[in-house]
């Protein structure tokens, strides 16, 4: 079973792409969705950002809104976040990996959003970036509720360049053209890797 980190900037357009392989019947892990479990009530990383952030929790889950303002007043709160919640997202996917290697796909697509960031791509066979041009970028982040140009800017200088993942990447997935087109390059990547 061959490994495919998903990864790339935010607002690329990468939950969709993940997606888009699941439709194809392909076994996605997701990250985003993973760390939602997480912050829920009962959520095994709510003590910890709790500790960090008090303001941040709320009936005994994150709220990923008061989390977000918190981060704006205090970047350096970033740092400490992921240093408590990545262990987490990776006891997730260690399960993940288990059980789809009893199960033996011919390949696995892992969404990892700070793929590159955190060094981790050798862990992978394929690395698959999701990119769109910097205005499309933009404006699908600034859509986000709670996003605002500083929070951007914050976490786009703690990202690769788009440009620098394109060119470490095995295969680009292009979202600025529309569903369609994205669709068309994820079955290619598909039927290749089967």
């Amino acid at each position: 079973m061959k490994t495919v980190g998903l990864t790339g900037s935010i607002a690329m357009g990468k939950t969709e792409t993940a997606r888009l392989f699941q439709k194809e019947g392909v076994p996605v892990f997701e990250s985003d969705k993973v760390v939602h479990g997480l912050y829920r009530k009962g959520g095994k990383a709510v003590t910890a950002v709790k500790r960090l952030c008090p303001v941040a929790v709320v009936g005994g889950a994150v709220d990923r809104q008061r989390l977000a303002t918190a981060l704006m007043n205090d970047p350096s709160l970033l740092h400490k976040l992921e240093t408590a919640v990545h262990p987490l997202v990776r006891e997730e996917m260690a399960a993940f990996l288990r059980e789809h290697r009893r199960k033996n796909p011919p390949f696995v697509v892992l969404d990892v959003p700070l793929l590159f960031e955190t060094g981790c791509e050798k862990e992978f066979d394929i690395v698959v970036v999701v990119s769109a041009p910097l205005e499309i970028q933009k404006q699908r982040a600034l859509e986000r509720p709670g996003m605002s140009e500083g929070m951007l800017d914050l976490i786009l200088s703690r990202q690769i360049p788009d440009a620098e993942k394109r060119g470490r990447a095995d295969y680009v997935v292009e979202t600025g053209k529309g569903i369609d087109f994205a669709r068309s390059q994820v079955r290619k990547i598909v039927s290749q890797l089967k």
